[in-house]
């Protein structure tokens, strides 16, 4: 067998790099926030229907992650952290990524309305057109508050659960998306404190590179104190109770707490011991969000076993 055609068969796309096209990682918190936001609404769902709406948004994030690996492939190409995906590492051509992200969207969307409603299908193709076209082709490129309009798109999922059961919206899903909306800057920004230099050579306008660390410090705490009493208040709607109410306020004190150190940082520190806080504050950060919808999926089998649901 020649070199060359080693190397074509070692490049062919497995099935693990159309996976990855899925952004498997981001697709889990979607997948998560929308069984919440279906489980916690007022309205009961068979067990099959959410099963199969749950899969469907699944499959409508994933269609958004390809998308968006399908229009960013000359950024990924630049920056450390992405360089190695399917389509910079020449395992899946872009034209291969756009078709499939493009099928996953159309089936998904047209999915989840026939097994739930059509509002639930218009809100889930209505999300993909905002990640892959308001964030990802105009935003990011565009304005340092890019993750801050861009994402809304992460936030929906919970309320297209909810939609699945209720067929609406309700305070009570704009309070999870609230959440998720305010928690995503401080969460992104984080990660830019410790990516500065991929942003900076890929010429993505984050806040980092466009107003400088310090800037960026500041906005995370002003965001991580507006979210606080948005993520406490939560707990006196009707999918919240008296276990979120603890967690809201445990969680919160401690992001606050985080946010005030990295604002208060000296910049003359080790780059090391910089990067070490602003990272433990980035995976705090997701143990925040997950901890709030943990607490709502406890509330709401709290509640099911007190009507006798067990």
């Amino acid at each position: 067998m020649s070199d060359i055609s080693y190397l074509e068969r070692q490049n062919e796309a497995q099935f693990g790099d159309f996976v990855a096209l899925l952004k498997p990682r981001v697709m889990s918190l979607v997948v998560f926030t929308a069984f919440v936001g279906l489980v916690v609404a007022p309205v009961p769902v068979h067990p099959f229907v959410a099963f199969t709406a749950i899969l469907f948004i699944a499959l409508g994030g994933g269609a958004s992650g390809a998308l968006n690996m399908w229009y960013d492939a000359d950024i990924d190409r630049v920056m450390r952290r992405t360089k190695g995906r399917p389509i910079p590492a020449g395992r899946i051509t872009e034209g291969e990524a756009l078709g499939f992200g493009l099928a996953l969207a159309g089936i998904s969307c047209v999915m989840l309305a026939l097994a739930s409603n059509l509002f639930s299908g218009l809100f889930l193709a209505f999300t993909i057109f905002f990640y892959a076209v308001v964030y990802t082709m105009w935003l990011k490129r565009s304005t340092p508050q890019n993750i801050v309009i861009g994402g809304a798109a992460g936030a929906f999922p919970p309320m297209i659960g909810w939609a699945v059961a209720t067929g609406s919206i309700s305070l009570e899903s704009i309070a999870m998306f609230a959440i998720i909306f305010l928690w995503t800057p401080p969460h992104f920004w984080s990660l830019a404190l410790f990516m500065k230099e991929d942003y900076s050579n890929a010429g993505v306008p984050m806040l980092t590179v466009t107003h400088g660390r310090r800037v960026t410090r500041l906005q995370i705490l002003i965001y991580t104190l507006v979210l606080a009493p948005v993520a406490i208040g939560t707990a006196f709607t009707s999918i919240g109770g008296p276990v979120y109410l603890a967690v809201a306020l445990a969680l919160n004190a401690l992001f606050i707490k985080g946010a005030v150190g990295l604002w208060r940082r000296d910049e003359e520190v080790a780059l090391d011991d910089r990067y070490a806080r602003e990272k433990r504050f980035f995976y705090f950060s997701l143990l925040y969000l997950f901890g709030h919808f943990a607490a709502l999926l406890a509330e709401a089998g709290l509640k099911y076993f007190e009507l006798g649901g067990w």
